[in-house]
């Protein structure tokens, strides 16, 4: 029967008052953005050429020589005393602790990582570490959302909501990815798709886009144009997909595998970044272009502007200086070091691949590992589009994006970023779906002849704890939970209301029938044309 108060979705006007704070949080995150790749640009410049300046350069036009093993050590031991005396918030690489706070710390992040965040990150970029600006992003514009959320009156949901669109307002500033961004936090680290969160964080998202021309800057980082594929890219982009899915799952087994060598040592974690640094340091000697961000070798792969030696020896040292140093728990993003090695990868086996121009495989391979090793495939996807905005690549990158999925969800347990959180003793389980009892209403499951004495006992002792035919299980269930009971009486609407059934939490059981069919009952629906002819 149809009730003028069921609707699609649950909302009210307060959607409307939280996505005009998420669009001031997405100004902010945007000027945190900047803020962020200033203190990189900051550091670099301070440690590598001995100058106070913002001017862009790459770590590697450094003239220091061997001394450039001691530059990495330095961050490495000024980022653990900012841990050890600051926050320990600002280790790691920033998604996994943005997740943590949404899911078991009520979303509230503290102000200590809004301001050392990114000056730890500046630092450990600086003095060339092999990250990315976006995870610190991330957990800075997650911190700038979660502190103004916890100054306004909201519910957890809502706050989750503000934290999680600095967070990829962040993201959309540094990369210039505002669909990419909203997919991300979609696929990531939403755990749900509602108005009150797609709506705050699309509103974020495009503030941050039309901001970051004046902010940041406005070009696209690596502009490509590709041709056309032929049908049988398909089967090259599905080897790509399974190639990078074993990369990612080498990658994230091996960090941890690091991580867990760091662990046994005899020394208290705020030296173990140094230890890092030195890795890094010694890598970024024989191989200068490991140091650092390196967008400027991103570019190059995707050009096909390196030689295959090159590129080899380059990738060999970026993966081993990325694992030991993020494994050492110092600060940076993963997100750049990811495209670095699936651009390479591409790069090295784009000559044997049939059905499109080599050009196309480094972004197709950069898109799958991505995909692969976050488990977002659409985020990936488009992420690679925003980022080259090359158009031809966008059904490549979607199958190779989907074969590396694919791979890991089988392959793997745990992603890269809810590994971290499942050692610290949280479990997470990132599918989503339509929850049964939101699916139907009181009316259809409750026991219409109930005890009608105790019913109608109950309402008169308390006229106002009741349940109603058209409301929906979920929101019944939520009441008897609050209330410690086990069954409501359930009144009809209108001026005089009368008992006209009970439920009970067996009976709100009844709405998860139908998805247990769906999931585990397995059967064909229609007979196969040449059973009856063959008698079966």
């Amino acid at each position: 029967m149809k009730h003028p108060s069921r609707r699609d979705f649950s909302s009210d006007v307060r959607l409307l008052r939280i996505a005009a704070i998420a669009a001031g949080i997405g100004a902010f995150s945007t000027l945190a953005a900047h803020v962020l790749l200033m203190l990189i640009r900051f550091f670099t410049n301070l440690f590598f050429y001995q100058t106070v300046s913002l001017a862009e350069l790459s770590p590697a036009g450094h003239t220091l020589g061997a001394w450039v093993i001691a530059v990495p050590v330095i961050g490495g031991l000024v980022i653990g005393l900012i841990a050890r005396f600051g926050t320990e918030q600002i280790r790691g690489h920033g998604i996994p602790e943005a997740i943590e706070a949404i899911l078991f710390k009520n979303s509230a992040m503290s102000p200590k990582v809004a301001v050392l965040k990114p000056l730890a990150s500046g630092i450990a970029i600086g003095s060339g570490g092999p990250f990315g600006a976006e995870g610190p992003i991330i957990m800075t514009g997650g911190a700038i959302g979660s502190l103004i959320a916890q100054h306004v009156r909201l519910t957890g949901g809502e706050r989750k909501s503000l934290l999680v669109a600095g967070a990829v307002s962040g993201m959309t500033a540094v990369f210039g990815t505002p669909v990419a961004a909203v997919l991300m936090a979609v696929e990531l680290l939403l755990f749900e798709l509602r108005p009150r969160s797609l709506l705050p964080v699309a509103a974020a998202c495009a503030v941050a886009g039309f901001l970051r021309p004046l902010v940041v800057g406005g070009d696209v980082l690596f502009p490509l144009q590709t041709a056309p594929v032929a049908p049988v890219a398909l089967l090259s982009c599905l080897a790509a997909g399974l190639l990078c899915g074993a990369l990612a799952w080498f990658m994230s087994t091996t960090l941890y595998k690091v991580e867990d060598w760091f662990h046994k040592l005899p020394l208290h974690w705020m030296w173990w970044p140094a230890l890092g640094g030195l890795a890094v340091g010694i890598g970024g000697w024989f191989q200068p272009r490991a140091l650092g961000v390196g967008y400027d070798v991103i570019g190059d792969l995707l050009h096909n502007g390196l030689a295959v030696g090159v590129i080899a020896g380059l990738l060999a040292v970026k993966l081993a200086i990325w694992l030991i140093a993020l494994g050492s728990g110092t600060s940076g993003g993963v997100l750049a070091p990811l495209l670095m090695l699936g651009a390479g990868l591409g790069a090295l086996l784009a000559p044997w691949l049939p059905g499109a121009e080599p050009g196309l495989w480094p972004l197709v391979f950069m898109a799958a590992t991505l995909g692969g090793m976050m488990r977002a495939p659409v985020m990936a996807t488009v992420f690679a589009f925003e980022l080259t905005h090359d158009a031809n690549a966008l059904l490549p990158l979607l199958a190779a994006s989907a074969a590396a999925y694919g791979f890991t969800v089988l392959a793997m347990g745990r992603s890269i970023l809810t590994e971290k959180i499942a050692r610290r003793g949280h479990h997470i389980y990132r599918e989503y779906g339509i929850d049964p009892l939101e699916r139907h209403s009181v009316g259809e499951v409750m026991t219409a002849q109930p005890d009608e004495v105790s019913a109608a006992a109950m309402f008169a002792a308390n006229p106002s704890l009741v349940a109603l035919p058209h409301e929906t299980c979920r929101a019944v269930a939520s009441r008897l939970a609050v209330h410690g009971l086990e069954w409501l009486p359930v009144v009809s609407e209108g001026a005089a209301p009368q008992v006209v059934g009970s439920v009970s939490r067996s009976d709100l059981i009844k709405a998860t029938a139908g998805l247990h069919v769906e999931e585990h009952e397995r059967r064909a629906l229609r007979r196969h044309p040449f059973a009856k002819a063959n008698g079966s």
